[in-house]
């Protein structure tokens, strides 16, 4: 029990998370000094986790709208409209440090929250996605990190019973003491049946749904908010505890409640609980809330005022009932076992009022809870532009074959199935591509139209040029999106990075959303909602700066689809795009020579657009049928997937012009491989050259190796093998 008369010195003022001026902001305010609770409701809105202070002056320069943009940023989740009186619903959140200090409840609670910000909206979840980051290979701590989000995200997702269609892994050693697991959901719902958080009209009842309140995840937003030091793992009390089956439940009565018309606005509980979702759907209606923590279901004796203000106990959710439809609405939530308490109300006067046991425990402005958080201009420094890495500087110490099969058993680039298959991914059953394409596609009801959705980021060009590395992870979404037959629609963002404090760190942000917005604007692909995750730092030691992207686009006609695999022999193998032979920052250096240097590869988004363009075109006029977009490990990676895939090998004859090893392994952006009958090769060469797109045919699919010009073929086999080997043997203690 943390009673309300507590002291409120320094020390606790910081270990709230409160800076100095901050709580001297807080105190100009309230004309007063702050009760315990009323302390850590301020630290609970005004960390960097709930408040976006640090990031929120270069967020606003984003591109948010469209004609097909229903609700930007500023709600639970972000919707675009699809046509046919049908809406997307979608977003993607991190839960990096709980993820860390206890990785299976940590990720499980992280794909029960994002989940719940897309049921709050309306709409049912048809997907969710996963991109995750872990140390190096050889940490101590790796494997056990790797086994536990794997499992957690498994866990929630499999039991809830929704389809894991995507994402990507990765390894290095920046993530050592700071591991990432960003989660992103997708929804369905009726377009003019969306939901909001913000309430509307005096009296009206504040209702509390779905599991009891108890004491974990207690100042979990604020652990969120701070770097890690010695001791990290101390931090367990604050990692939240996940029940995918409650959530379930939450989710079939929150759309009947919503479906039979009792609701007037509902906010899930999720970072800082009760505190920021009641003050969020007050302030946003321009009401004031008073709740009477006495109705509060808890499931633990004797919790304070503070304690239930800040529990973070998942599958809750906050609800504002239409006046005279409690009764009805209470009925829905018992026949599904779940806790309906009347709560509090919604008033007039602009007020956030706590009650606890007759006494008030806080008495805030509501509006200025939100609108007065800090918001800083940091410093930032550019980061300085590396030199271009000449291919004649890399002399090839490896044969090609020898480097591939390198290429495609390292960690980050070989087979993540072990992953996926500890995921269900074709529970509802309309699952058309899963895991390991270059996007996950899914039937739309009934059909005829698909949603394709993919999540992916490219951190070592965000480092070594975060303008270019942000418009490459939107530019490499919409190449996902594109190379499946979809067209782009939205984007969803999550912003991982460093201390924002370090001018270093804070340049990296704004670089990198600088380069997200121009290539946002160019290829009309609008941020829709996001999540920005600072202060990933161990010891002073920041991550890669991990903006990752997550996209989504829609196929008129589901069929009309393209997949990574090789279908049949005979085809003509056909490269869209112009090839450099651009080493810098690529797998290739960093693997095969062990050298992380250089400038990434430029991003044109002109040149983007309309190779995608085109490339799309064709898929959807069903002449091609195997499409690969080109990233990491450049034309001989991507030619070796497309081979695995499909169980088909492929006989090289030309390349483009260049280094050998630079036109192989280069990673130069906006470029695609397809193939096609050979009988309609050269009309689809002609058709990209008056569509003026660089085209060139490479070769012919058949056999069982894979052959470049002057090589030694390498037998698809060997490939599977080299790919699908490293991370079971890995997870099982066999490999480095």
């Amino acid at each position: 029990m943390i009673p309300n008369e507590i002291k409120i010195t320094p020390q606790l003022v910081a270990e709230h998370g409160l800076k100095p001026d901050e709580y001297q902001r807080f105190l100009h305010l309230i004309g007063r000094e702050p009760t315990i609770t009323e302390l850590g409701i301020v630290s609970a809105m005004w960390n960097e986790h709930c408040s976006y202070k640090s990031s929120k002056l270069h967020l606003k320069t984003l591109p948010t709208k469209a004609p097909w943009v229903i609700q930007g940023p500023g709600e639970n989740a972000g919707v675009i409209d699809i046509g046919d009186g049908l809406a997307i619903v979608f977003k993607m959140e991190s839960h990096n440090h709980p993820s860390f200090i206890e990785p299976y409840q940590g990720a499980t609670t992280g794909v029960g929250g994002i989940l719940r910000d897309v049921f709050t909206m309306g709409a049912r979840p048809i997907a969710v996605l996963d991109a995750l980051r872990f140390g190096s290979p050889d940490h101590p701590r790796t494997r056990h990190l790797v086994s536990g989000v794997v499992a957690g995200i498994g866990g929630y997702g499999n039991s809830f019973g929704v389809p894991n269609v995507g994402g990507a892994t990765g390894f290095h050693s920046r993530y050592d003491g700071n591991i990432l697991v960003n989660a992103m959901a997708v929804g369905i719902a009726r377009a003019d049946e969306i939901f909001y958080a913000k309430a509307s009209g005096v009296g009206k009842a504040i209702v509390y749904l779905g599991s009891k309140t108890g004491r974990d995840g207690i100042h979990g937003a604020t652990m969120a908010s701070a770097a890690f030091g010695e001791g990290g793992e101390e931090r367990r009390p604050t990692v939240q505890v996940g029940d995918p089956f409650a959530e379930k439940l939450l989710l079939e009565a929150c759309l009947e409640i919503m479906a039979a018309g009792h609701v007037d606005a509902i906010q899930d509980m999720g970072a800082a609980g009760l505190t920021c979702s009641a003050v969020e759907m007050g302030a946003k209606g321009d009401l004031g809330v008073e709740l009477n923590l006495d109705a509060v279901p808890c499931r633990e004796d004797g919790m304070s005022a503070y304690e239930m203000m800040l529990s973070e106990s998942q599958e809750r959710m906050l609800m504002v009932i239409k006046p005279g439809h409690e009764e009805p609405a209470e009925a829905i939530f018992k026949k599904w076992g779940l806790d309906f308490a009347v709560v509090g109300y919604t008033t007039d006067n602009l007020r956030f009022v706590v009650k606890h046991q007759g006494e008030v425990m806080a008495d805030l402005p509501i509006k200025e809870l939100g609108d007065e958080a800090p918001e800083y201009d940091r410093p930032w420094i550019e980061t300085p532009k590396l030199p271009v890495v000449e291919a004649a500087s890399v002399q090839p110490q490896l044969s090609h074959a020898d480097a591939l099969l390198k290429l495609v058993g390292s960690p980050d680039l070989s087979s993540k199935r072990w992953i996926t298959e500890q995921y269900d991914t074709l529970i509802l059953g309309n699952s058309v591509i899963t895991p390991g394409g270059d996007s996950g596609l899914i039937r739309i009801e009934d059909g005829p139209k698909g949603l394709a959705m993919t999540a992916d980021v490219t951190p070592r060009y965000c480092e070594a040029d975060p303008f270019e590395g942000g418009k490459q992870a939107v530019a490499e979404a919409w190449r996902n999106l594109t190379a499946v037959g979809a067209t782009p629609l939205a984007v969803t963002d999550n912003l991982n990075f460093g201390n924002p404090e370090r001018p270093e760190v804070m340049g990296q942000l704004v670089g990198c959303i600088k380069g997200i917005g121009a290539a946002c604007k160019a290829l009309d692909f609008p941020v829709v909602s996001g999540n920005v995750s600072l202060y990933n730092e161990t010891n002073g030691v920041s991550i890669l700066p991990t903006p990752t992207i997550g996209g989504v686009g829609v196929l008129a006609d589901v069929t009309k689809h393209a997949t990574v695999a090789f279908k049949a022999a005979g085809e003509i193998i056909i490269l869209v795009g112009e090839t450099a032979g651009w080493l810098g920052q690529s797998v290739y250096l960093a693997t095969i020579y062990g050298r992380e240097e250089g400038a990434p590869p430029p991003v044109d988004l002109a040149i983007e657009r309309r190779n995608g363009d085109a490339v799309r075109a064709l898929i959807t006029a069903r002449r091609v049928s195997t499409c690969h977009d080109l990233s990491d490990g450049g034309l001989a990676v991507a030619l070796a997937e497309m081979a695995m895939a499909g169980g088909v090998g492929a006989t090289i004859d030309a390349l483009p012009a260049g280094p050998a090893h630079a036109v192989l392994f280069g990673e130069d952006q906006a470029r695609y491989l397809v193939t096609v009958p050979e009988a309609s090769a050269a009309a689809v060469l002609a058709e990209l050259k008056a569509a003026d797109v660089p085209a060139l045919a490479l070769g012919k699919t058949g056999g069982d190796a894979l052959a470049f010009p002057g090589e030694a073929a390498i037998a698809v086999t060997a490939l599977k093998s080299a790919h699908e080997t490293w991370l079971p043997a890995y997870m099982a203690g066999k490999a480095a």
